[in-house]
């Protein structure tokens, strides 16, 4: 009996610890975070209250750009707004409480990638966004379009690249609303846990982080091609012509894909691309005045020769 005592202690001991580890595993797979996360406040302000009781009014404010970390995490079933509330403290001196809906609605996690998802997840940001980018690529383009200037799908230059850019953009925007849609807590798993591996993430996720990796890598081939085969003058107004391309097509297609259109529209803007893309592969640039010529020699517009 002496012997068997320590014995039960010990295990009854190794039980609580596993139960403690498997309700915080818990905890983390549906929250994704837990004590020791870190969080930056991204609103004003925010309120924390000495304890987690609305009768308790002793409180902080804490700030925007103030980083926090989560202290501890309790959960009060008589709650009815939120049983789940977080401690969180800024220093020694300021900590508090709140619930977690006030905590995730006036925080961002503390990592560069997930404020940028942050601020482009926003839907009215997004609204403002598409009909500023849509009203002003349009206008734009079309004053391009004018000048006889070069223009991506319209009058572009001899070179796939820029096309191939246009569509990742577009693609990658399907696959994003496509999360959204089918796959949103594998989305806010990488919004908590951002990585830029794309396997160490879920496929669906790891696909999207593979055409961010590709759009930078082709924007980059972009920039030197165009250069290379514009006056600089021109090869700007090409590359703004470009970017105005390209917001319109993740607005466009973010948003449709939501409504599931866009996988339409994908597959008729690849179409479209492709077919244009045809037309202006295997013409010429006049070294002189930078326009589009079928073949080289004397250029019918400036009368410079290209050999």
């Amino acid at each position: 009996m002496r012997l068997l005592l320590p014995v039960v202690l010990l295990f009854m001991a190794a039980m609580s610890l596993t139960s403690c580890y498997k309700q915080e595993m818990g905890f983390t797979a549906i929250h994704h975070y837990n004590q020791n996360y870190n969080f930056v406040v991204k609103t004003d302000s925010m309120i924390i209250f000495e304890n987690p009781d609305t009768a308790i009014y002793d409180s902080t404010i804490v700030y925007r750009g103030d980083q926090l970390v989560v202290a501890e995490i309790k959960t009060i079933p008589s709650d009815t707004i939120d049983s789940v509330w977080v401690k969180l403290a800024r220093d020694q001196m300021s900590q508090g409480w709140t619930r977690e809906c006030d905590l995730l609605s006036n925080v961002a996690p503390d990592d560069p990638i997930s404020q940028f998802i942050d601020l482009f997840s926003n839907n009215h940001l997004l609204l403002f966004l598409a009909l500023v980018v849509v009203v002003s690529a349009t206008y734009g383009l079309r004053k391009l379009y004018r000048r006889d200037a070069f223009i991506v799908h319209f009058h572009d230059i001899s070179s796939v690249l820029p096309t191939l850019l246009a569509l990742l953009v577009a693609t990658s925007a399907t696959v994003y609303a496509t999360i959204q849609n089918f796959a949103p807590e594998s989305w806010r798993h990488f919004y908590f846990h951002p990585t830029l591996n794309p396997f160490a993430v879920t496929p669906v996720i790891g696909l999207f982080v593979l055409l961010v990796w590709a759009m930078i890598i082709t924007g980059i081939a972009v920039v030197e091609d165009v250069l290379r085969r514009l006056p600089f003058g021109s090869a700007v107004l090409y590359l703004l012509g470009l970017a105005a391309v390209c917001a319109v097509d993740y607005v466009v297609f973010s948003v449709f894909t939501l409504y599931y259109i866009g996988y339409f529209l994908l597959v008729v803007y690849l179409c479209f691309a492709v077919l244009r893309l045809r037309l202006f592969l295997g013409r010429y640039i006049c070294g002189q005045c930078g326009r589009s010529i079928k073949k080289l020699g004397k250029c019918p517009y400036c009368g410079a020769i290209n050999e």
